[in-house]
C-alpha cells in the first residue's frame, strides 16, 4: 500500500506507480537467464581484418567527418573511484603498519613512479609537515595512504577515476578526463569541432566542469580545434525501488522507500538525449599516454569506417524497399547482408511469405546500428560477445555479463569459459534512422536482461534491480557488429597499482 509520501516521492522521480509494481514484481520473478547458440569468434560471426580493408575503412571514416556529421564521444564517467583503491583502504584499517600484502608493498616500491606523487606529497608536507620519503623512512606508511585517500588529503577515495592524475608528461600530468578530450582532437573531430560528453553525478559536476574550464583553452590551442564539452547525470526515473528479502519494498528508517542508482544502463536515457549521428562509446579509465595513441586511433577510425560502411548499405536497403522497386535477387541480398554483415538471423525465414519476408527484413534493418572492437580474450574481467536467441525466435550478436548466463548449464558455461574474445566497452554508434531522423534508444532495450543483485544497508539486508546493461539488454535490439581489436587498445584502470603498469607510464 503506498502512502502519500511514496506517491510525492514517485512523482517526484516521475516513475509511475506501474513502473514500480512492475519492478517489484521482478524480485519476485527473477530474470530469465538468455538462450545461446554460441560463443561468438572469429570463424563465427567476429570480423579480423587485413591491412588493405583497414585502410579502405579509415579512409570512409575520414571521408564522412569531412561531410559535416554530428559526432559525440560519449564517456560514462560518474561514480567515485574507491573501488580502485580498495586495497590501500584495507590496508588503513589493518592491524599492521607496514606494508605486508604484495599489493601493499608493489605500491610503496614504485610510489614514485604514480603520475600523482608530487601532489601526494605535497599533501603529506601540509597533513604531517614531512615529505613522502620521510615518511617512509620512518615507517609512517599509513600517513601517506591516508594522505592520498581522505578529504582533507587529495580525496582519491571519494573523487571519481577522470578527475585523478593517471599520466605523467614532461611538462604536466594528465588526468583520464584530459585524455579523453585529446582521443576526442584525433579521431572524432569534424569541421574543426570536437563534442564530448560525459555522464557524472550531481556532486561531482562541478569539479568536472571547474578542471574542463581550466583545461580546455590550452587543448584547443595544441590541437587547433574547438571542444563542445558537455555534462549530463543519471535520471532520477531511471532509479530502481529496493526489496527487502521477501520482495516487500525496502524502507528507510523514517518509512521511506530506498531508490538506488538503476546502474549504467540507465545511461541509455543520456545516450538518448544526445543529437548526433555517430557516437564513440569508451569507459573513462581506458586511456593511455599519448605516446600509445596511434594505436586507439588508428582503430576507432577503422570501426566507425565499419558503422558508416554498413549504415551506408542498410539504408540503401531500406530506400530500395520503400521503392517497391525491386526484385527476387534485391531480396536475396539483403537477406545475405542481414545474416552475414549484421550477424542476424532466422531459422524460419525460408517459410515466409513475400510479404512477410520484407516486413521481417525492414524491422531488422531499420534499427540503432553498433560497431564493438573485441579483443582477444587474456582473462581481464568483462563482457563477452555471444550469438543469442531473442524474444521473436531471430538470433543476433549480443555482449553478455556472467550474471546473464545460467550457471547451472554446462554447455552455456562452458561457451563463456572458452570464449575468445571479450568486449572493453569500445563502441561506436549510429543513432539515427534512414530518414535521418533520431531513433527512440529505450525503445531497443530488451527489459528480461536485467538483474537482481544482493546489498545491505544499515546492517540489512535488501535485493537491488539493476537495469539492463547499456552495451548489453539497453542495446539487445540493435544492429551489432563485432571487430577484433589489438589488446593494446584496452587499458583500464581498475586498482591503483594498474597504474604502475608499462602502459600508463
Amino acid at each position: 500500500m503506498l502512502t502519500d509520501q511514496d506517491k510525492a516521492l514517485l512523482a517526484q522521480k516521475g516513475i509511475s506507480e506501474e513502473q514500480l509494481n512492475c519492478q517489484l514484481h521482478s524480485f519476485e520473478t527473477g530474470f530469465p537467464y538468455l538462450k545461446l547458440m554460441a560463443a561468438a569468434s572469429v570463424e563465427n560471426g567476429i570480423l579480423r581484418l587485413d591491412d588493405d580493408t583497414k585502410e579502405s575503412y579509415v579512409q570512409i571514416w575520414k571521408q564522412y567527418k569531412q561531410e559535416g556529421h554530428h559526432i559525440t564521444k560519449f564517456v560514462p564517467a560518474s561514480g567515485a573511484a574507491s573501488r580502485m583503491f580498495k586495497a590501500m583502504f584495507e590496508f588503513l584499517d589493518a592491524d599492521y603498519d607496514v606494508p605486508t600484502t604484495e599489493f601493499e608493498k608493489k605500491y610503496f616500491q614504485d610510489i614514485e613512479k604514480f603520475a600523482f606523487y608530487q601532489a601526494l606529497d605535497d599533501a603529506c608536507q601540509v597533513l604531517e609537515g614531512k615529505r613522502i620519503s620521510t615518511l617512509i623512512e620512518e615507517g609512517n606508511y599509513k600517513a601517506v595512504v591516508a594522505a592520498m585517500l581522505d578529504a582533507d588529503g587529495l580525496n582519491y577515495g571519494q573523487l571519481p577515476k577522470g578527475l585523478l592524475q593517471f599520466h605523467s608528461y614532461d611538462d604536466c600530468v594528465r588526468t583520464p578526463l584530459e585524455e579523453h578530450l585529446v582521443e576526442a582532437a584525433l579521431y572524432a573531430a569534424s569541421q574543426g569541432e570536437a563534442e564530448v560528453h560525459f555522464t557524472v553525478s550531481t556532486e561531482h559536476k562541478a569539479l568536472f566542469q571547474q578542471l574542463v574550464a581550466d583545461k580546455l583553452p590550452e587543448y584547443e590551442k595544441e590541437y587547433g580545434i574547438k571542444f563542445n564539452v558537455s555534462f549530463s547525470e543519471q535520471k532520477p526515473m531511471t532509479d530502481t525501488v529496493a526489496a527487502n528479502m521477501d520482495n516487500t519494498p525496502f524502507r528507510n528508517e523514517d518509512g521511506s522507500l530506498l531508490f538506488r542508482p538503476g546502474g549504467h544502463g540507465a545511461l541509455i536515457q543520456n545516450l538518448n538525449d544526445l543529437d548526433s549521428d555517430i557516437v564513440f562509446i569508451k569507459n573513462i579509465d581506458n586511456v593511455v599516454p599519448d605516446r600509445l595513441k596511434d594505436e586507439t586511433t588508428l582503430w576507432k577510425q577503422i570501426i566507425a569506417g565499419v558503422l558508416v560502411d554498413a549504415q551506408r548499405q542498410t539504408f540503401a536497403y531500406l530506400q530500395l524497399l520503400d521503392s517497391g522497386d525491386y526484385n527476387h535477387d534485391d531480396i536475396e541480398n539483403i537477406i545475405r547482408f542481414v545474416r552475414h554483415t549484421l550477424c542476424t538471423d532466422y531459422e524460419d525465414i525460408k517459410n515466409m511469405e513475400d510479404a512477410e519476408l520484407v516486413c521481417y527484413l525492414r524491422k531488422k534493418l531499420n534499427r540503432p546500428i553498433r560497431v564493438c572492437g573485441v579483443v582477444q580474450n587474456v582473462g581481464e574481467p568483462g563482457g563477452g560477445p555471444f550469438l543469442a536467441y531473442n524474444p521473436d525466435g531471430s538470433v543476433s550478436m549480443q555482449i553478455l555479463e556472467s550474471s546473464q548466463i545460467d550457471q547451472n548449464n554446462p554447455e552455456y558455461l562452458k561457451m563463456f569459459r572458452e570464449g575468445t574474445h571479450f568486449n572493453p566497452v569500445d563502441l561506436v554508434c549510429g543513432i539515427r534512422d534512414y530518414r535521418g531522423n533520431k531513433f527512440n534508444l529505450p525503445d531497443y532495450v530488451d527489459p528480461a536482461t536485467g538483474f537482481i543483485s544482493f546489498k545491505s544497508k544499515g546492517g540489512r539486508e535488501l535485493k537491488a534491480l539493476e537495469l539492463p546493461g547499456l552495451w548489453n539488454g539497453a542495446m539487445s535490439d540493435w544492429n551489432t557488429i563485432m571487430v577484433e581489436v589489438p589488446l593494446g587498445t584496452f587499458n583500464p584502470v581498475k586498482t591503483v597499482n594498474d597504474l604502475l603498469r608499462e602502459q600508463h607510464q
